[in-house]
């Protein structure tokens, strides 16, 4: 017992004074040194195989003639490979190339062509104009249809149309003497407002609102739209 407790009371080595040291997982005791800088590998023999570059023959003589085996004498090719030899035919509606010089059937070289094709035959004739000027098309009058000159007559004014009136215009004698009614009157005064301090209320609900009952319209149109009702 004591010579183990003489062994745990020894104080741990410092490994901090290897500071080449090769690996951190030391056990009880310190790494092999190592003879050289590098570290030695050994390689296994396929190792070593496939490390050899591979030698390449530059004087590679084929024969122009070889012997065929006597299986490939006796083969015998099956239906597949006997339609898969046979050419691709073209197209239903191909047609060969034309030649390049096609020749003219005598009818065609013997043909007279009439007076409209010798017509259409002349080149246009053009008005000779200067070099600098642009050249310019004729001018041809246009005509309007019917529909669009009826379109385009300006309209006409009313039967009753009196015309602008002048800014300053001379009012009628009736006018002048006319006498307002008591009814024209009661409408032109103002309406009348008290103010807060003389007892004037404008939030009192009117005893006819209170006794009202709503329309099932109403009621409809006051509840929220269901799309805004959150489920619960």
């Amino acid at each position: 017992m004591a010579k183990r407790i003489q062994q745990l009371a020894q104080p741990k080595p410092n490994r901090l004074r290897f500071p080449d040291r090769r690996s951190v997982y030391w056990l009880d005791k310190l790494p092999p040194e190592t003879k050289g800088d590098i570290t030695k590998i050994d390689l296994t023999p396929r190792w070593l195989e496939l490390s050899r570059s591979k030698k390449i023959n530059a004087r590679v003589t084929l024969c122009p003639e070889w012997k065929v085996s006597e299986w490939a004498l006796k083969a015998v090719p099956s239906q597949r490979l006997c339609r898969l030899a046979l050419p691709r035919l073209p197209a239903a509606e191909w047609q060969p190339e034309r030649p390049l010089l096609t020749p003219l059937n005598r009818a065609t070289q013997t043909a007279i062509a009439t007076a409209r094709l010798c017509q259409l035959a002349q080149p246009k004739t053009r008005p000779l104009q200067d070099g600098s000027a642009p050249r310019t098309r004729p001018h041809m009058p246009f005509r309007a249809s019917a529909h669009i000159e009826l379109l385009a007559t300006p309209k006409n004014n009313h039967p009753k149309f009196v015309g602008e009136r002048e800014v300053c215009w001379p009012v009628p004698t009736s006018a002048q003497k006319a006498v307002a009614s008591p009814r024209v009157r009661e409408l032109s005064n103002p309406k009348e407002r008290r103010p807060l301090y003389e007892g004037y209320n404008p939030y009192v609900i009117s005893r006819a609102a209170r006794s009202a009952c709503a329309s099932a319209r109403v009621r409809q149109l006051s509840l929220p739209l269901p799309r805004k009702c959150s489920s619960q």
